[in-house]
Formats: structure tokens, sequence, C-alpha cells
């Protein structure tokens, strides 16, 4: 029985292999026939690219936050395409620097994220009985917390930072991630080869991170997505609210707050950093729209 168990055990493992690369292939077919998702990868990439340009050609001390007041408030022309600031900095060469602030800041926070939220989501998906019962109310006690008031009580309770703004705002994103693993571990658990696995002897953890966790991804994906977009939003706000990384980092929703005085007379100082959220945010949103349509499986009817 244990080496008829351990066959089927290992079928399944080359079995999911295959699935696994046909099913990659036929994810991004679907995902290429929606032209939205389409659009929004390629502007994703763009910024990416923008952004890592930016990075390495860019002299942060001498470009990006250095003053230089005679030049201040110069509206777009072609020596400054975005204009000049209150304190004559380039706002192009701010906004290019300060993606890499959006960007990492969204990337890492939803990294951490799903490290917590989606193995305490494996974890009571696969035990059930109280293990589910702890998890879940301890999701459902700061589910209902606004995500930015629940960063600023932890931002004010530990300082101003960059690494303490990705780590507060991974906090934030850990129960919606818990709560869409348990739910696509739910369905995953009671199939044969889990069973298999069992009577094979393979430890909880191996069954969870070889198993469940492979075959729950799809919606998990599509979650990580979402939450990039909504952590980039949540790291603006707290900077416009003055809480978030330090100035004079050239974060997008700080230089909104450090301009919102001069927006009457000097619209682009608000309008280029607003457009540059709006962009980044709709370009993910639309890759995570259509990562959820590819993986749909109504689409493979």
């Amino acid at each position: 029985m244990w080496g008829k168990n351990m066959k089927t055990e290992l079928n399944h493992s080359v079995t999911v292999e295959y699935k696994s690369r046909s099913a990659s292939a036929e994810v991004w077919r679907n995902f290429k026939k929606n032209k939205g998702a389409v659009a929004g990868l390629l502007l994703f990439g763009l910024i990416i690219v923008i952004t890592i340009v930016g990075s390495i050609v860019l002299n942060y001390e001498g470009q990006v936050i250095k003053q230089n007041i005679p030049e201040r408030l110069l509206h777009p022309s072609p020596d400054h395409p975005f204009g000049t600031d209150q304190y004559g900095r380039s706002v192009m060469f701010r906004i290019i620097y300060g993606a890499r602030y959006s960007l990492s800041v969204g990337l890492v926070a939803v990294i951490i994220a799903f490290l917590i939220g989606s193995m305490l989501g494996l974890v009571a998906g696969y035990y059930g009985d109280w293990v589910e019962t702890l998890i879940m109310r301890l999701a459902d006690v700061f589910q209902p917390i606004p995500s930015i008031l629940l960063a600023i009580v932890i931002m004010t309770a530990f300082g101003q930072s960059l690494m303490v703004l990705m780590l507060t705002i991974g906090l934030v994103c850990v129960p919606p991630f818990s709560r869409v693993a348990r739910a696509a571990v739910l369905p995953v658990r009671e199939q044969e080869y889990i069973e298999a696995a069992k009577a094979a002897g393979a430890s909880d953890f191996h069954i969870i991170l070889s198993h469940v966790l492979p075959n729950s991804l799809a919606p998990i994906l599509v979650q990580c997505t979402m939450q990039v977009a909504s952590a980039i939003v949540v790291a603006s706000g707290l900077n416009f609210l003055g809480i978030g990384i330090p100035l004079p980092a050239p974060e997008w929703g700080g230089m909104l707050s450090e301009s919102r005085h001069l927006m009457r007379d000097y619209s682009y100082l608000t309008l280029i950093p607003g457009l540059a959220i709006m962009l980044t945010v709709m370009s993910i949103n639309l890759i995570g729209d259509g990562l959820r349509d590819a993986l749909d499986p109504k689409l493979k009817r």
C-alpha cells in the first residue's frame, strides 16, 4: 500500500510539472487577448525601465535634491520639460528618481504581506479547526480598520524611514492575503494527491509547500498585483500627510504635499506627480485584471 501511494505521489508530481508548463502557456495566451492588460504591461515595463535608467544616470545630490533658487518655479519648457519647483529643482528628475521609492515600497511591502499572509492562510486552510478559527478571527480584527489609519498608527510609533514604511504597509496588507490564501486552500486540501502524500509519510510542511501552495497560487498572484497598486496609494497618502519618507526625498506623495499651496498658480507641481501615481496604479490594475481573467477557469470552456 505504501509503495502504491508513493507511486501515486510521484506520478502526480510529474503530471503537475507537465500541466504547469502547458497551463503557463495557456495563461499567457489568454493574457495576450486582453488588450488593456497588454497595454498595462507595456506601460508598467516602460516605468520600470525609466526608473532603472534614472537611478543609474541621475545624481541624487546634484540633480535631484540640490536647490537652485534662481530657477525656482519655472513653468514647463524645453530646458525643464516638467518645470521646476519652489526650490528650483527639476520636477522631471524628481519624478523619475521618485519612482524608485513608490515601486520599491509597493513591491517589498507586497512580498512581506505575501510571505506572512499567505503562510497564515495556507496553515489556516490546511489544518482547519481551532487553528483556522484563531487565524481568521485575528484577521477579522484588523480587516475593518482602514489601512491608512492603521499605517499612521504604526508609523507614528516606530518613526519615519523607508524601511519602516515598507514593513508598515506590508503588515497592513497581511489580512487580505490570509483570507485569499485560506479560501484557495479549502478545495485543494481534499484532493486525492494530498491524501496520498500524507499516506506516504510526507510532513505537513512538505505537503503545504510542494502541493497545496502551487495549486492555490493563482488567486494569490492576482491578489499580489492588486495589493501592489494599493500599497503605492497608501505610501503616497502617508507621505502626503508628512509621516512617510522624510524630505527632501522625491516621493510622489511628498511632492504633492510640498506643492499643494502652489497649485492655483503652478498647477503642474501637483498635476505631474498625480499623473505619475495614477498611471502607475492604473498599469498595475490593468495587469491584475488581465491576470485574473487569464487564470479564470471559466475561460477554458
